[in-house]
This record gives C-alpha cells, structure tokens and sequence, in this order.
C-alpha cells in the first residue's frame, strides 16, 4: 500500500468510523470515543482498502501464512478483503469466520472456511478494532483449538488501551494499521 493510499484509508475512517460520543465498549468499560471499523470495512473503497493494507502487515508474518480470519463480525469483511488483496498478487491464503458461539445445527461447527484450511495451517487473526485485546485472545484461543497454527494478530485501529501488552502477556504479536493516537491526531 503506498502513501496516497494509506492517507486515503485514514480519511476514510475518520470520516465514517471514529466519533466523539460516550458508549460501552465491548470490554465493559466506558468510553468517550467510539471506532466502527465495520463502517471502514464494509465501504467499497474502504474495504479495497483495508484488504491491501492487511495484506501488507500479513505478509510480515512470513511467506507461508495459509489463512486469516478472527471473531464474527469485525473480522468478518477483512478477513475477505485480505484474501482477495493476497489472490491478487498470486498467493492463495484463505479467509475464515470464527463464531461466537458453535453453529446451532448440522456440524455444529465453531470455525467457517474450515475446508480450506488442515490442522497445523499457519494464520493471522485479523480485529477491525482492538481495545484491552480479549476479543483477539479468544480467537487465538479458538483457531489453537481447532488445530490451527496462530502466527500473529493485525487490527484496523488499536485503541492504545491495554490490547498489545496483554496480547503480548499471551505469547503473541500484535499490529496495527493505525492507533488510535493516529486517526484521532
């Protein structure tokens, strides 16, 4: 991703996913700021986007990542985005949906895109926003479970609010396209 393009991306989430206003976070704590990565990532340039800029972090985790994909919903667009970016420059990694809770009928199953990806892939699990990180570490938690090899976590923007020393405390690495401390200036 080059320069323009990153500038782009950073406009376009300030403009349709960072706003000014108190919310409950997932986390449980209070917070006067709010980042909808979902706004970003379901944007058509948005999401075109946050796939090459994803891609570009993914690649740093080796040349052998076989798969990407975190939690329902947030990583639900970039995980997509990020494989097509991948397809685009002839490497085949393979998106992935990690469920909140294990699929209600047929096979029950806690992990989409399973097929695609054997026991030992190696992947990344992709957040559009990371705060205190409990969302990242229950998906690493869930693809170890289902046989996969986690090589790293890359979000959207990291809130600056306890996720990279926690994720880091769990035995894994943490990038960010942006922090907070960039979209807000």
């Amino acid at each position: 991703m080059n320069d323009p393009e990153r500038n782009e991306l950073m406009t376009i989430i300030r403009e349709l996913s960072y706003e000014e206003r108190e919310v409950t976070l997932a986390s449980g704590r209070k917070s006067n700021f709010y980042f909808d990565g979902k706004q970003t990532t379901l944007h058509a340039r948005g999401g075109l986007l946050v796939g090459k800029a994803f891609w570009d972090i993914v690649k740093t985790f080796g040349d052998d990542i076989d798969g990407v994909g975190g939690l329902t919903m947030g990583a639900d667009p970039i995980a997509t985005a990020t494989s097509i970016a991948a397809a685009l420059e002839g490497k085949e990694v393979h998106a992935f949906i990690i469920r909140k809770e294990p699929k209600g009928h047929g096979t029950g199953q806690w992990l989409e895109g399973r097929k695609n990806l054997p026991p030992g892939s190696r992947v990344v699990i992709v957040e559009d926003v990371t705060t205190t990180g409990g969302s990242s570490i229950k998906a690493v938690e869930r693809a170890e479970a289902e046989g996969l090899k986690v090589c790293g976590i890359v979000t959207l923007v990291d809130r600056q609010e306890g996720a990279k020393e926690n994720i880091v405390a769990q035995g894994q690495v943490l990038k960010a396209v942006f922090t907070r401390e960039q979209v807000v200036g």
